[in-house]
């Protein structure tokens, strides 16, 4: 078994824990590697390293801390390959899909190689008789990211670029699921230039957060996963006294308007459900078809693409859907198939019989896609999230049914309407309740020059991910006022000055 370390002050270490996870291949079942899991100590050792890399980065011009997320930039684009390979196998993601990921997550380097733009200064002048005032905005110091499984390159890239830009130092803490890109990521940024102790990781679990939220030298943290987490990563960070930003769960809803184009809308929902196994938090989950004749047309269509879906392992060019990222997951997510069957929900298609017959991966964590009907508000697939290959569908008799079902939810990540009316489109943007919105398209991931986040239970704090939200985060505004006293002025002399 090889072991997956930290990364802390410009190098690999094992740190001082003797605690280890195993790490396994979603695809097959099997591990080969062991990530170590930080101790309270380790943290303290990456936080230190972060603090004294701190006032020298901080004071680094942009441009050149721009630079050198250019050439990470560079890096990145040459060698998204074997990224992507690498999250492959430890996530279970189909390698199209691991590329995506990198390309999302290289979209925000390129956003943060703008700093020296982005990170310019108002003034005013004679603002009082005499009296100019400018503001700056400044780097925090020690900031933390804690980021989930389904992501492992993308969300940390939500994050460091645009800290590291704003003249922060950086302590990732990824999830222990899939450890190995982060530090792929390290070495990478290393070798672009970026000076030691500025961007450090500790592999860990529990142990690990509570530390990064509890250590007074760490001023900011921004999180990803579920809504409990979040709010738990809320406020034991807020109360220690530092900037928070977590994001939390979803339950993503398509409205199917009756004028819609079903074929497109059926291949959207194919790829917004069953994409990543259903693994993201802005897949679509729920589909609410507007009349019994839309949703009756919506799945005839989709039933026999989700029979049609090739599902195997990443090594295999034509996956479609790879594995679910555990065992306990794949078993989590069937449980709720279970629930729904059971509280009066049709299974139109069922996903719990699929075996993967592909030599070498019998023992992987795969689950077929599934297709619920009839599901109703008070069923545990509505209101959970589920995190896997299913879709329900849930019918409706109007617009305004379907918009207040949306706004019935917890939660607020992102929606989307499937419709060729502009005036519907245009009301439903202005008047929905959420944070991210798509027309006609179904999965409204906004581009990295723009900011991501939902609303409600789907987000704690107030600055969304990336984008200008995201250096409003990972920055503080100083103010200066200035009066400078009447000079002595003359004209010009033309003889030798002389002391006296």
């Amino acid at each position: 078994m090889n072991d997956i370390a930290h990364y802390i002050n410009g190098s690999a270490t094992s740190g001082t824990s003797s605690r280890t996870q195993a790490v396994y291949d979603p695809a097959t079942g099997e591990s080969e590697n062991n990530v170590l899991l930080a101790s309270a100590s380790d943290v303290d050792t990456a936080v230190a390293a972060a603090k004294a890399a701190w006032p020298r980065w901080s004071k680094t011009p942009a441009l050149r801390r721009a630079r050198i997320l250019d050439r990470f930039k560079s890096i990145l684009w040459e060698r998204a390959d074997e990224l992507a390979g690498i999250l492959a196998s430890e996530h279970g993601k189909t390698h199209d899909d691991a590329l995506g990921e990198v390309t999302r997550g290289l979209e925000v380097v390129e956003f943060a190689i703008g700093a020296p733009s982005f990170l310019k200064g108002d003034f005013s002048e004679n603002v009082g008789t005499g009296v100019d005032s400018h503001n700056i905005r400044q780097s925090l110091g020690v900031c933390a990211g804690i980021t989930p499984f389904n992501f492992p390159a993308m969300v940390p890239m939500w994050m460091f670029p645009v800290s590291l830009a704003c003249g922060n130092t950086f302590v990732l803490k990824p999830s222990e699921r899939v450890p190995s890109a982060s530090l792929k990521m390290a070495e990478w940024l290393t070798e672009a230039g970026l000076p030691d102790g500025v961007f450090n990781v500790v592999q860990g679990d529990k142990e690990a957060v509570d530390a990064l939220l509890h250590h007074p030298d760490v001023k900011a943290i921004s999180f990803v996963g579920s809504t409990p987490i979040a709010k738990y990563i809320y406020t034991t960070g807020t109360s220690n006294g530092k900037r928070v930003q977590a994001l939390g769960g979803a339950k993503n809803h398509a409205i199917i308007m009756p004028d819609a184009d079903l074929d497109m809308t059926a291949n959207a929902l194919m790829g917004a459900a069953y994409g990543s196994a259903g693994e993201r938090c802005m897949a679509i989950s729920v589909a609410v078809p507007v009349s019994d004749a839309v949703a009756d047309a919506l799945i005839e269509k989709l039933v026999p693409k989700i029979n049609a879906l090739k599902i195997g392992p990443t090594s295999d060019s034509d996956s479609e859907m790879g594995p679910l990222v555990t065992a306990q997951h794949r078993d989590r997510v069937s449980g709720y198939i279970d629930a729904g069957e059971s509280e009066g929900a049709k299974v139109v298609v069922d996903g719990r019989g699929f075996k993967q017959d592909k030599q070498g991966f019998e023992n992987g964590y795969y689950l077929g896609g599934t297709l619920l009907d009839n599901v109703t508000p008070d069923m545990s697939v509505w209101k959970e999230e589920i995190f896997g290959p299913v879709l329900s569908v849930v019918r409706r008799n109007s617009y305004q049914e379907a918009l207040d079902l949306v706004h019935s939810h917890e939660f607020a990540n992102g929606t989307a309407i499937f419709t060729r009316d502009g005036d519907t489109a245009r009301a439903f943007s202005q008047d929905v309740e959420v944070g991210m919105i798509g027309i006609n398209v179904p999965i409204p991931v906004p581009m990295a020059f723009h900011s991501f986040g939902g609303w409600k239970a789907s987000i704690f704090g107030d600055h969304h991910m990336h984008g200008m939200e995201g250096v409003r985060f990972y920055t503080r505004i100083k103010t200066t006022t200035t009066r400078w006293p009447d000079g002595q002025r003359s004209d010009a002399e033309f003889v030798m000055p002389t002391l006296g």
